[in-house]
C-alpha cells in the first residue's frame, strides 16, 4: 500500500492544485458568498453585493502560481505580468460567484449522495490516466475504489470532492440551458456545404488609394475642420501621460565583451586538448535550452537561426568546430554535426555577455545612489538634481498610451506604464529595473481620454478627408462599371479600359475564402450566388469595392456528408452548447454589479505601515 501511495503521490497534488482554489470558496467559511468567514471583514471584491475577502483573493492567487509553476510556465517578473494574473483570478473568482448565485437562483445544489457516487465511479480523466489504477493499460475501476476505501490518504478524496462540488453544478446548469439545443438535418447540410462548396473566380478590386492617387486629391482647411466637425470619435485618444527619465545603463561595455570572448576562448581551447564538446555545453552554455541536451539545437532549417550564427556554421564542414562567433546573444562555439541543400544540424555552446563584476559593481552602486537622491522623493526637483550630481542626462519620453507597454526610445520598459496612470503630475516613480538599464521616471503632464484640439491631429484630419474623398470618387468609377457590366461589356474590357487588372482566384470555399476576400463576406457571397460567367458587383468591403465573375464552382458531395452527418451534428452541437452558456454567462457578467478594491486597499497598505489588510504574500 505504501508504494501505491508514494506512486500516486504525485497525481494527487495535481487534484488537489486543480481544487484548492474552489474548496478555498465553497469550504473556507463561505468567503466569496458573504456567509460566514471566521470574522474577516478586508472585502477585496463584492458580486452582487456578496464579498470576496482578501484571503480567498491571495488563497487564488497562490493557487494560480503554483499551476503555472506546476506547467512549466513561466512565473510573472514584471508588473504587467503580475497584474495581468492578478486580473485573470479575480476574473475567475466573480465567475465563480456569478455561477454559485445563478445556483441558487435556479435551485441547484449537490447532495452527499451524488457527491459519493461521483467520486467512487466517476474520476476525473487525469486520474483515470494514473498508471496505479490501470490494468493492462486500461483504467480498473476496482483498483480506484479499493484505494479510495482504504483511508490511506483522506486528502485525495477531499479534494476530489472539492473537484465535484464544482463540476457537477456546472453540468446540471449546462443541461438546463442546453436541453433545448437541436441542429436540423438542413441545417447541417447548409454548414457541410460552406465548407465544401468550391468555387473560382475573375475579380476586379477598387482600392481607393490606387484608383485616385493622393497626388490627384485637394483638400482644402475648411473642409478640414468640416470633416473634424463631424467625425469627431474617429480621432479619440486613449489617455497619455508626458514624463522626464533618467537612466543607468546596464549594457555591457567593451571590457565585458572582450571578457566574455577570452571565456570563449577558454572554452574552445578546452574542447580542442580532447573535452568533450557535449559535456562543456551541459556545464557552461548559457542557452538553457539546448544546454540540457549538450548543446545540441536539432536539425534547423536554413535561416531559423541569426544570420552570423548561421553563416557560420554553413562555412564549416561536419565535424569541425568553430572559432568563437558573436551574434546579439553572445559568442557562439559551435559544431556542425551534418547539413544538406536545405537545413543542417549543430551544437553550440554560449557564452553570453554580462557585466564583470567590477563594472556590475559601478552600475549597482550608481542605482543605489539613484534611489537614495531620485526615487519617489516628494520634490518634483529631486529628479533633476539626482541627474546633476550623478552627471546623468535629464531626457524625456512621451506620449505613453494608457493599456499600452511605455516605450522609451527603441525599447519597452515594463511597469512603467502602470506607474504612470497610477501617479499624479509630479510625482517620481521607484527604481524600475530592466534588463538594459535602471529607469527613475516623473510625470510630467498627463492628458486624459477624449478627442485632442484639431491643432494636434491635423494631419490624420487631412488624410481622413482625403481618403473620403478617394472612396467618393472610387464609388463613381464602380458605377460606370456596373453600367458596362449591364449593357453587356465583359468584366475583362470593362476593367482594361480603366487600367484595372482582373485577378484569378480560387479555388476556395465559402468558410475558407481566399485572402483578398477575407474580409469582403458580401464578396464570397457573389461569388457562390452568381452563374458561372455571369459578372457580379459593385460589393463594397471596409478596404475596397469588388467586382466578380465566378469561372468554375465544384459541389459537395451528398453521399460524403451522409457518411460523416452523426459526427457534424455532434460537433455542431457541442459548438451550440458552449455558444449558449458563453452567450448567458455574458449576459450574466454585464449585469452582475461588480465592485472592485484591490487598488484602494493596495493604497491603504501603503498609507498605513501597520495597516490591519493580510499583506499580499507574493510581494506587489
Amino acid at each position: 500500500m505504501m508504494r501505491l501511495m508514494r506512486g500516486i503521490a504525485p497525481w494527487i497534488m495535481v487534484i488537489v492544485a486543480l481544487s484548492f482554489v474552489v474548496w478555498m470558496v465553497f469550504e473556507v467559511g463561505m468567503d466569496v458568498t458573504g456567509r460566514g468567514g471566521g470574522g474577516i471583514t478586508d472585502e477585496v471584491a463584492s458580486v452582487n453585493g456578496e464579498k470576496i475577502n482578501l484571503q480567498t483573493y491571495y488563497a487564488a492567487l497562490r493557487d494560480a502560481q503554483e499551476q503555472q509553476r506546476a506547467q512549466g510556465a513561466p512565473v510573472p517578473v514584471t508588473l504587467e505580468e503580475q497584474r495581468a494574473l492578478e486580473d485573470a483570478v479575480m476574473e475567475q473568482l466573480v465567475q465563480q460567484a456569478i455561477l454559485a448565485q445563478e445556483y441558487r437562483r435556479r435551485g441547484i445544489s449537490v447532495s452527499e449522495e451524488e457527491l459519493r457516487q461521483a467520486i467512487l465511479n466517476a474520476p476525473p480523466p487525469e486520474v483515470m490516466q494514473i498508471p496505479e489504477f490501470q490494468t493492462d493499460s486500461q483504467f480498473d475501476l476496482q483498483k480506484y475504489q479499493r484505494y479510495l476505501q482504504s483511508g490511506v490518504d483522506p486528502s485525495f478524496a477531499i479534494a476530489l470532492e472539492a473537484r465535484y462540488r464544482q463540476e457537477i453544478p456546472r453540468l446540471k446548469l449546462l443541461e438546463r440551458l442546453t436541453a433545448d439545443v437541436y441542429v436540423s438535418d438542413a441545417r447541417l447540410w447548409r454548414i457541410y456545404r460552406d465548407r465544401n462548396d468550391s468555387v473560382s473566380v475573375r475579380a476586379v478590386t477598387l482600392l481607393p488609394q490606387l484608383v485616385v492617387p493622393d497626388s490627384a486629391v485637394e483638400v482644402t482647411d475648411q473642409e478640414v475642420q468640416q470633416y473634424y466637425r463631424t467625425h469627431r470619435d474617429e480621432f479619440r485618444e486613449s489617455a497619455r501621460g508626458y514624463v522626464s527619465y533618467v537612466m543607468v545603463s546596464r549594457i555591457p561595455n567593451a571590457a565585458d565583451t572582450a571578457a566574455a570572448l577570452v571565456r570563449a576562448n577558454e572554452l574552445l581551447a578546452e574542447i580542442r586538448d580532447g573535452a568533450d564538446f557535449a559535456e562543456v555545453a551541459a556545464r557552461e552554455s548559457a542557452d538553457s535550452v539546448s544546454r540540457e541536451n549538450g548543446g545540441d539545437l536539432g536539425e534547423a532549417e536554413l535561416g531559423r537561426f541569426v544570420r552570423p550564427f548561421e553563416e557560420a556554421a554553413l562555412a564549416l564542414r561536419p565535424g569541425q568546430i568553430s572559432d568563437p562567433v558573436l551574434s546579439p546573444f553572445g559568442y557562439h562555439i559551435i559544431k556542425l554535426e551534418s547539413k544538406s541543400a536545405t537545413s543542417y544540424n549543430a551544437r553550440h555552446i554560449l557564452v553570453a555577455i554580462e557585466l564583470e563584476p567590477d563594472h556590475l559593481d559601478e552600475v549597482d552602486g550608481r542605482a543605489d545612489s539613484l534611489d537614495l537622491l531620485a526615487a519617489e522623493q516628494d520634490d518634483p526637483r529631486a529628479l533633476d538634481n539626482a541627474a546633476s550630481l550623478m552627471g546623468l542626462t535629464l531626457q524625456q519620453a512621451g506620449p505613453i498610451i494608457e493599456g499600452q507597454s511605455a516605450r522609451i526610445g527603441e525599447r519597452f520598459v515594463p511597469d512603467a506604464a502602470i506607474w504612470v496612470f497610477e501617479a499624479e503630475a509630479g510625482e517620481i516613480s521607484q527604481v524600475i529595473e530592466t534588463d538594459f538599464a535602471y529607469y527613475v521616471f516623473r510625470l510630467d503632464s498627463l492628458i486624459p481620454e477624449g478627442v485632442p484640439p484639431l491643432a494636434r491631429v491635423q494631419a490624420q484630419v487631412r488624410q481622413a478627408a482625403k481618403l473620403a474623398k478617394q472612396w467618393e470618387r472610387t464609388r463613381a468609377v464602380a458605377r460606370e462599371i456596373a453600367a458596362d457590366l449591364a449593357a453587356g461589356t465583359p468584366l475583362t474590357t470593362a476593367a482594361s479600359q480603366r487600367q484595372l487588372t482582373p485577378r484569378t482566384l480560387g479555388p476556395f470555399t465559402r468558410t475558407a475564402p481566399a485572402p483578398p476576400l477575407r474580409d469582403a463576406p458580401a464578396a464570397v457571397g457573389l461569388a457562390f450566388g452568381l452563374p458561372v460567367g455571369t459578372p457580379g458587383g459593385p460589393v463594397e468591403s471596409e478596404r475596397a469595392i469588388f467586382f466578380i465573375e465566378p469561372t468554375a464552382r465544384e459541389l459537395a458531395d451528398t453521399n460524403a456528408f451522409l457518411a460523416e452527418i452523426d459526427q457534424l451534428r455532434e460537433e455542431v452541437l457541442r459548438q451550440e452548447r458552449q455558444g449558449r452558456v458563453q452567450l448567458i454567462y455574458a449576459s450574466l457578467r454585464d449585469k452582475a454589479d461588480v465592485v472592485d478594491r484591490r487598488r484602494e486597499l493596495e493604497r491603504a497598505q501603503q498609507a498605513i505601515p501597520d495597516s490591519p489588510f493580510p499583506q499580499n504574500p507574493f510581494g506587489f
